[in-house]
């Protein structure tokens, strides 16, 4: 959560001209701007007029921007996998009354924004509250999901952080959350245009093989995108569902935490996940350490711990 986040969000860009502002573009997407710039921009629209729109607005995903507003860092539709989108949620294998469904590729039903419960801004940051329903392939929500993201300004090496946290209800039904670290979880996926041969990512610890280790507190990633480049981190909350995995290989440049987890009928899972954005190289890692103790109330009784720096070398097909 943003700290003394007091004042309530002004629309349509009625709000001082400095610090951070909220404008709602109804029903296509809100953008969250820091001094009259862009640095983030919920996209929330859902529309089935049309199968070509309806391909569009399947699911809400949060975009990032570049340092100037003008462009985003991360992917919309279209492009290398369609259904990779900014800062995402989805599983492929949800379980529920007996069947299952995809909501990560988005096959036989939605994921559907329905209303804002909250949004403010003030001069330290910005948070979105969405209320979204997660259908069945009859449009009958399975899971309710409070989706919050809290963006605010942190000074370098870091430009943006982004706490990102989702209250996944089961509705009527046992809902189990299944999947693969490929194709479930939180993630972010860079925009389409990165530069494959130039992406790496670096894991808190030694010899790390991101296909067997289990619960990493956090891990990162480089791209190079039109000639510049970007540097994310995604860290892991401790009480986040344990055995998690990081899918973090891709050369393209998706990655993220996934877990499996069977939420009671009526009973609710509460995750969260902080993103760090830098303009730039990977900051040090202690630096990355601290900003994680920071996060979580833990502070390690270790050194900084060592860590593994991985080229992205490996394609996907899905």
């Amino acid at each position: 959560m943003i700290p003394h986040l007091l004042c309530p969000l002004l629309i349509n860009g009625q709000n001082a001209a400095t610090g951070f502002s909220v404008e709602d573009r109804t029903n296509e997407y809100l953008e969250v701007m820091l001094d009259g710039r862009i640095v983030c921009r919920y996209m929330y629209a859902y529309d089935n007029s049309t199968p070509d729109r309806l391909h569009e607005t399947y699911k809400p995903y949060l975009h990032v921007f570049d340092v100037d507003g003008e462009r985003p860092i991360t992917k919309g539709f279209g492009g290398h996998f369609t259904h990779h989108r900014g800062i995402f949620i989805g599983w492929n294998k949800i379980q529920f009354k007996g069947k299952s469904y995809d909501r990560w590729h988005m096959t036989g039903g939605e994921i559907v924004h329905q209303k804002f419960l909250d949004t403010r801004a003030n001069s330290d940051g910005a948070e979105i509250v969405s209320l979204t329903h997660w259908h069945d392939e009859n449009q009958v929500p399975m899971i309710e999901e409070i989706r919050t993201m809290s963006i605010s300004h942190v000074s370098q090496p870091f430009r943006l952080r982004i706490d990102f946290s989702a209250q996944l209800k089961a509705l009527g039904s046992d809902v189990f959350l299944d999947g693969d670290p490929e194709h479930a979880g939180v993630q972010y996926r860079p925009a389409n245009e990165v530069i494959p041969e130039e992406t790496t990512y670096i894991f808190p610890k030694e010899k790390a093989d991101p296909t067997a280790d289990l619960d990493y507190p956090w891990v990162g990633e480089t791209y190079t995108l039109h000639e510049k480049r970007y540097s994310v981190v995604e860290m892991n909350h401790p009480n986040n569902p344990k055995e998690t995995k990081f899918s973090a290989y891709r050369d393209y440049g998706r990655f993220g935490a996934f877990f499996t987890h069977l939420i009671g009928a009526d009973e609710t899972l509460n995750i969260t996940y902080r993103f760090l954005i830098a303009d730039g190289e990977m900051p040090a890692t202690d630096v990355v350490q601290r900003d994680w103790e920071n996060f979580t109330g833990v502070e390690q009784q270790t050194s900084v711990p060592k860590i593994t720096v991985v080229g992205g070398a490996s394609k996907s097909n899905r």
